[in-house]
C-alpha cells in the first residue's frame, strides 16, 4: 500500500518556469531567492516574486520607453543617463518615485527662473513707433 498518493504531476510533463508561465522578462525565481535572502518576512506567498517581477519590469518598461523618446528628440541613437534624467524628471509619478534618486552624469533639467527673464516693455510704445513710419 503506498501512502504517498499522486500529489505531483503526472510523469511527462514538462516543468514550465515561473517567468515564461508569467510571460516576463524579469527573472522570477532570481527574485524569490532574493526576497527570500533578505529575510523581510519569515514567510512568503508564491505570487510575491511573480508581482514584484511585474512592476520591476514595467517601471523598466516606462523608463526605458521615456529615456528612448528623449534620445529621439535629441536625435540619438543610443540612450546615456541624460536622457534618462530628462524622462524621469519630465514625468510627474516617475518623479515623484525617484525624487531623491541621483543619476550619474544626468544633470540638470533646463530651467530659468521667471524672476531671471527681462521684464517685457509696453507694446504700445513699440507699436506707435511702427506705425509712425
Amino acid at each position: 500500500m503506498s501512502f504517498g498518493g499522486s500529489k505531483g504531476k503526472p510523469k511527462g510533463t514538462k516543468a514550465v518556469s515561473r517567468l515564461s508561465k508569467a510571460r516576463l522578462q524579469f527573472p522570477v525565481g532570481r527574485i524569490a531567492r532574493y526576497l527570500k535572502m533578505g529575510k523581510y518576512a519569515e514567510r512568503m506567498g508564491g505570487g510575491a516574486p511573480v508581482y514584484l517581477s511585474v512592476v520591476l519590469e514595467y517601471l523598466a518598461a516606462k523608463v526605458l520607453e521615456l529615456a528612448g523618446n528623449a534620445a529621439r528628440d535629441n536625435k540619438k541613437n543610443r540612450i546615456v543617463p541624460r536622457h534618462i534624467q530628462l524622462a524621469v524628471r519630465n514625468d510627474e509619478e516617475l518623479s515623484k518615485l525617484l525624487g531623491a534618486v541621483t543619476v550619474a552624469a544626468g544633470g540638470v533639467l533646463p530651467n530659468i527662473h521667471q524672476t531671471l527673464l527681462p521684464k517685457k516693455a509696453d507694446g504700445k510704445g513699440k507699436a506707435e513707433i511702427g506705425s509712425a513710419s
